[in-house]
């Protein structure tokens, strides 16, 4: 695909393509390129006249909206709730104290701290550490 794309973007490249096509040929070819050219033309209006309609009823929507004193916001959550609550964090799962005699904690979520890594790599069990 890249190749021919080359070819036909480049002059000289295609007419060495070509070379031995005659001209009924090449006639066949340009039609062919017209027609292509003509759907997408189709295509890229028929898009833009659908983006346009769809603004435009964005619009008249949210003049209702306004009309009516509805805020674009609360139709995105519930009776009219404030969304986006964060959760609650998570409490943790395991404990460990390191070699400073720092105690670590880890909810088990997330990416395994260097502590606890250490650990389970030397063959001792991440279950150990699980807090009671």
């Amino acid at each position: 695909m890249d190749s021919i794309v080359k070819v036909l973007t480049h002059a000289r490249r295609l007419n060495s393509a070509t070379k031995k096509l005659s001209v009924q040929e090449l006639y066949g070819i340009k039609e062919k390129l017209e027609k292509i050219i003509e759907q997408r033309l189709e295509a890229e209006q028929e898009a833009l006249k659908k983006d346009a309609e769809k603004i435009e009823k964005i619009k008249q929507y949210k003049e209702m909206l306004a009309k009516d004193g509805i805020n674009p916001g609360d139709l995105l959550t519930e009776n009219g709730e404030k969304g986006g609550r964060k959760r609650a964090p998570r409490p943790p799962k395991y404990k460990i104290t390191d070699d400073s005699g720092k105690t670590r904690t880890w909810t088990g979520q997330g990416r395994m701290p260097n502590v606890f890594k250490e650990k389970v790599d030397a063959g001792i069990a991440i279950e150990t550490f699980l807090i009671k």
